[in-house]
């Protein structure tokens, strides 16, 4: 296990990708593959520490052994508090200390590699622009978004994607698909304004007009289609969704 050791990544723009990647796996584990994460971190493992990886991979694993290691480690025994916390509050925790971590591994990459102030400006900035993995997890991040937008706006997006849907029977998340042949630009971009800010819950990334989108009914959350494995034509049949996150905090708690 090296935690992506052998990849150095040099520039601002290097930094940050291998940031993203890092931060795209670790939010996977916590979200659209929370239930083999939860499987993962057993307890009656000794110290456990969950690793992002530039290719948007995850790991449990145990830490390095080299010591001083090559990289900053994660947060060590968080498997430890799995069973004494409430599924919710523990994955909190465990965004939490990823975010603490992808920190330090970019500035560790800035500091190696002679980063000035500037430099260091701009990675922070472009770091910042995206949600953490913790306003991810928790739903933080779409709740910010909502604020942004009106009521009336929701509504006016309600009403046109359900009937655009043409059928009163059609479930919630139905309006989680934009329609691309509006003839109202107006409302088009209306819509495109209020998507363009929300959130997949499950990559962080922001939405885009041609992508299918998904909204549990549980937790509110969006989703891209292809984060969660759910397509247009699968979503028709579901009569209520429940993302991979509510789905095993149902199952999985103990």
């Amino acid at each position: 296990m090296d935690g992506g050791a052998s990849y150095n990544p040099r520039t601002v723009e290097e930094v940050f990708r291998d940031f993203k990647g890092r931060r795209a796996g670790m939010i996977k584990a916590l979200t659209t593959d929370v239930e083999e994460f939860y499987q993962q971190c057993d307890p009656e493992k000794e110290n456990l520490c969950l690793y992002g990886f530039p290719s948007e991979q995850w790991e449990v694993n145990l830490p390095a052994e080299e010591v001083p290691p090559e990289l900053p480690e994660p947060a060590l025994g968080i498997n430890f508090a799995r069973d004494g916390m409430q599924q919710e509050d523990w994955l909190s925790l465990v965004a939490v200390h990823s975010d603490a971590w992808l920190l330090s591994v970019a500035f560790y990459f800035g500091a190696r590699f002679g980063f000035d102030k500037a430099d260091r400006k701009r990675l922070f900035n472009m770091i910042n622009d995206l949600p953490t993995i913790f306003e991810v997890v928790t739903g933080a991040a779409k709740k910010q978004t909502k604020e942004k937008s009106s009521v009336s706006n929701h509504s006016s997006n309600k009403s046109k994607s359900n009937s655009k849907q043409g059928s009163e029977s059609q479930p919630k998340y139905s309006k989680a698909v934009p329609s691309k042949d509006e003839d109202d630009d107006g409302m088009e971009e209306e819509d495109d304004e209020e998507h363009g800010e929300t959130l997949c819950g499950a990559c962080g990334e922001n939405y885009a007009g041609d992508e299918f989108w998904i909204c549990c009914d549980i937790c509110e959350k969006w989703f891209h289609g292809k984060c969660v494995k759910i397509t247009p034509a699968k979503a028709e049949h579901i009569k209520q969704y429940k993302c991979p996150s509510c789905s095993s905090n149902k199952r999985a708690r103990p």
